[in-house]
């Protein structure tokens, strides 16, 4: 019975001192985890805070993808104080803010450790004809006019691409002075008919005539400017195309008559053209047969 009690205290002494050590160690592991934490996260802010990681001047972001904007002009739009911590900037944020701007589409903004700083990569929106509204008079120099419809809440003078989106005139020119306008002007489109845009400004960059304006200011009667002058073509429709075409069987014209002589065409019924001499009854034309047209334009860009 003594040995037996005697082994049971030595059994209890030999474990109580093993579950000392087993608690010491568990205390030295999670003290040695709570500093290795402690330590990484000291060190990353003592890393972020070093002049390495700071963006200190704009030629530190790199911009790719601009052909219309130069770089000088992207860097303007960036909303970025210097110097700034280059890990407290959001690039996501950057970049809904440089999409927010008209002429661009899309923009990606990534963090650049090596050498540090940003990498911008854009697609820009293309405009391809200047857009009056309202009071605007479209005068011959459109970078006097964008000054002038600053004042003159009614005027409205911008530029549009190929999907109808606007952009300022004033805001586009301020961007950057040495951009080149479109040459193509619209009157009178309005919001619901961007959809319509996209569709007749296709058919219009496919087309070999010199087309100069749009005129949508009556709905009931599309008005376009081109090389044989003035031509009606009633509501817009989807038998535009068609129209275009007879309208380019008649380049012709020039060679019978006075161009200059010459108030409109209608081609309302292009099975039926008719021709508007100034003050002189409208005359028909004898019908024209459309043929068919090779296409080999590029895609608008």
């Amino acid at each position: 019975m003594t040995d037996l009690v005697s082994v049971s205290r030595t059994d209890l002494a030999q474990r109580r001192q093993l579950l000392r050590r087993q608690r010491r160690w568990r205390f030295l592991r999670s003290l040695w985890r709570t500093g290795l934490v402690v330590g990484m996260a000291g060190g990353l802010v003592w890393v972020t805070t070093q002049p390495v990681w700071i963006l200190h001047r704009v030629d530190q972001v790199t911009v790719e993808g601009n052909e219309l904007l130069s770089v000088d002009a992207i860097h303007s739009l960036l909303p970025i104080t210097y110097p700034q911590s280059l890990l407290h900037l959001d690039p996501n944020a950057i970049a809904d803010y440089l999409e927010a701007q008209g002429p661009i589409e899309e923009a990606t903004v990534t963090r650049r450790l090596l050498p540090p700083g940003l990498n911008v990569q854009l697609q820009e929106r293309r405009p391809v004809a200047v857009l009056i509204r309202g009071n605007a008079s479209a005068s011959p120099d459109l970078r006097v006019e964008a000054a002038a419809t600053d004042s003159d809440p009614m005027a409205h003078v911008g530029l549009i691409d190929e999907k109808g989106f606007w952009m300022s005139l004033s805001a586009y020119v301020a961007l950057d002075d040495s951009l080149s306008l479109p040459e193509l002007k619209v009157r009178g489109m309005q919001e619901h008919q961007r959809s319509q845009w996209s569709q007749l400004y296709q058919v219009l960059y496919q087309s070999p005539l010199s087309i100069y304006e749009v005129d949508w200011r009556d709905p009931s009667n599309l008005v376009l400017s081109t090389e044989l002058g003035m031509v009606h073509f009633g509501p817009y429709s989807d038998r535009f195309p068609y129209q275009l075409q007879v309208l380019d069987q008649l380049r012709t014209l020039p060679q019978h008559i006075d161009i200059g002589n010459l108030d409109y065409i209608d081609l309302r019924n292009p099975e039926s053209p008719l021709l508007q001499e100034l003050g002189i009854v409208p005359s028909s034309l004898p019908p024209v047969e459309v043929l068919p047209q090779e296409n080999n334009s590029p895609e608008p860009n």
